[in-house]
């Protein structure tokens, strides 16, 4: 069993940061890809940021630039730092990992009021 613990959420106003982070524990022979999901009520789920275990990121497009995803292996940690927030950012983030299945965190509030 791999349980994904999450924190870092909260109320943040435009403009300013927070920082997200994972941890991985559990019964986990080797984590590949990690990183971050989010959605906002309405909305489907969409990609934040992924890493993979060699350190390689993707972000898209509306959030280059504002977030930076990095990570410890030896931790199985993941971080997501989020600068210059906008309230279009508010939605639940869920943490994801890949260790021959993939597995999710039970989410994590962020608003960002305007």
């Amino acid at each position: 069993q791999v349980q994904l613990v999450e924190s870092g959420g909260g109320l943040v106003q435009a403009g300013g940061s927070l920082r997200l982070s994972c941890a991985a524990s559990g019964s986990i022979f080797s984590i590949s890809d990690m990183g971050w999901y989010r959605q906002a009520p309405g909305n489907q789920r969409e990609l934040v940021a992924a890493i993979t275990r060699a350190g390689r990121t993707n972000y898209p497009e509306h959030v280059k630039g504002r977030f930076t995803i990095s990570r410890d292996n030896a931790k199985n940690t993941v971080w997501l730092q989020m600068n210059s927030l906008k309230p279009e950012d508010t939605a639940v983030y869920y943490c994801f990992v890949v260790a021959r299945k993939d597995y999710w965190g039970q989410g994590i509030q962020v608003t960002v009021s305007s």
